[in-house]
């Protein structure tokens, strides 16, 4: 049984559970057999994961698990995943629950994968590792292992297939000496973590009263806004929008970087992006070294024409 844990937030499936369902499902496909999806505390339908490949839903209901505790999700967890591949998104969130699960299962622990298995006997799969800047091939012969999916590296794939669902109720006792603050910052906006188009900026906007243009351009693409760390760090910038090194690592399809030089802990965060633009009015800036295509100009009048032709562009077809 391949098993694979599905995050969700208030209740709703993250983008991110789709694309670990269908590497769950080629996974099966490969050694024939059957995928077993576990969320905790959904209120989504399980005919969202079925299209991806899903053959069984299990949600466990526990008010206990309203508030993530990796531990207690861990513990709930394994005494229901007792398959030989049991996979999470790499996220903060299952980042932090899978290493129990390593423990108590004594299973071989591989992280951050960005393939499918090259191969089945020994288990080799590729991986991504120094901060993005390299792949690794890595490979165990243990029986159990458990694997985090990088977020954007293979797609989600519809693959549908008649599923069937169960409902557990637990009751959890939670360990008072474990806690885990959580502090909610509602913005109404897409999270970088999970955005296919991501757009940053950094110090080259001068001030936040410049940041107008960027919201303006991100809406047309439908994109996420990020900064750079000074910029968030000068209280320009909400820090849940700092990508890097020291904030959130993201992997989007395209990441457009606008008025940032490309300090190693910025490129760091983002380098995993399939494409990369860079806009800066700086030729020796060090991002367009990371950058697949770039734009040297003034950001002032680059991005106002940029949005002005999207705009069009958009409203043509």
């Amino acid at each position: 049984m391949i098993y694979a844990y599905i995050e969700n937030s208030k209740g709703k499936f993250k983008k991110a559970a789709y694309e670990l369902v269908s590497y769950a499902k080629n996974l099966a496909d490969t050694v024939g057999d059957s995928v077993t999806a576990l969320t905790i505390n959904s209120e989504d339908s399980s005919e969202l994961l079925y299209k991806y490949g899903a053959n069984k839903v299990i949600n466990i209901q526990d008010e206990a698990l309203k508030s993530f505790n990796p531990k207690e999700y861990a513990s709930v967890l394994s005494e229901i995943m007792h398959g030989n591949y049991i996979l999470f998104t790499h996220t903060t969130d299952s980042a932090s629950i899978a290493p129990y699960i390593v423990k108590k299962k004594s299973a071989a622990y591989i992280t951050q994968a960005i393939s499918t298995p090259l191969s089945m006997v020994p288990f080799r799969v590729k991986r991504s590792v120094f901060s993005g800047k390299g792949i690794a091939v890595v490979e165990t012969k243990e029986p159990i292992i458990v694997l985090t999916l990088s977020v954007n590296s293979i797609g989600a794939k519809e693959n549908p297939v008649s599923g069937t669902e169960e409902n557990i109720t637990v009751c959890t006792d939670i360990d008072p000496r474990y806690t885990v603050k959580q502090e909610e910052v509602i913005t109404g906006k897409l999270d970088v973590k999970d955005a296919e188009l991501v757009i940053g900026a950094g110090r080259g906007m001068k001030g936040p009263e410049n940041w107008g243009m960027i919201e303006d351009l991100a809406n047309i693409l439908g994109a996420a806004t990020a900064c750079s760390k000074p910029v968030s760090d000068l209280g320009w910038r909400s820090h849940s929008e700092h990508v890097g090194q020291t904030g959130k690592i993201i992997s989007p399809k395209l990441y457009l970087s606008i008025g940032i030089s490309g300090a190693i802990q910025h490129v760091a965060g983002v380098n995993k992006s399939k494409t990369i633009v860079v806009i800066n009015n700086d030729p020796e800036a060090p991002f367009f070294k990371s950058a697949d295509y770039g734009v040297i100009g003034d950001l002032f009048e680059v991005v106002p024409i940029l949005t002005k032709k999207l705009k069009a562009f958009k409203e043509a077809n």
